[in-house]
């Protein structure tokens, strides 16, 4: 399993781009096997990081809840679409479900990228997360 590994603001590849708008290096995981995964080869996916102001204008704007939210994804087109994800409310949520930062951050990628498949809550989409869990090793 190839891990992407972003220490600077950007990293880009044929169909994946991840920008990060905060501080910190973020975690070495493989986002890009995940969308590869999930989503398929073609499927052009921007992974941007975002802090709690970002994350709750977006949240407050295309969800109408006033409070930051650790994940929103937004499909483009049917090939291609962005995922906002907050990793200080990440890190905050995780032991909310008993896993680690690292576990709870693919967990929520993960979760993002089924909803770009069109995806809604419930059985369907927590039997599909509960695959990509069980070969990411969550």
């Amino acid at each position: 399993m190839r891990k992407n590994v972003v220490d600077n603001m950007r990293l880009d590849t044929d169909s994946l781009s991840v920008v990060r708008k905060t501080k910190g290096k973020l975690p070495s995981l493989p986002f890009e096997d995940l969308k590869n995964a999930i989503l398929g080869k073609k499927y052009e996916l921007s992974l941007v990081f975002v802090g709690d102001t970002e994350s709750r204008k977006f949240n407050s704007t295309y969800r109408q809840k006033d409070y930051p939210t650790n994940i929103l994804s937004f499909p483009l087109s049917e090939t291609s679409g962005e995922i906002f994800i907050n990793l200080k409310k990440v890190r905050i949520d995780a032991p909310l479900f008993e896993k680690n930062y690292s576990e709870f951050l693919l967990q929520i990628v993960i979760h993002g990228m089924v909803h770009l498949r069109g995806l809604e809550h419930g059985l369907e989409m927590d039997k599909l997360e509960a695959k990509y869990w069980k070969k990411f090793n969550i």
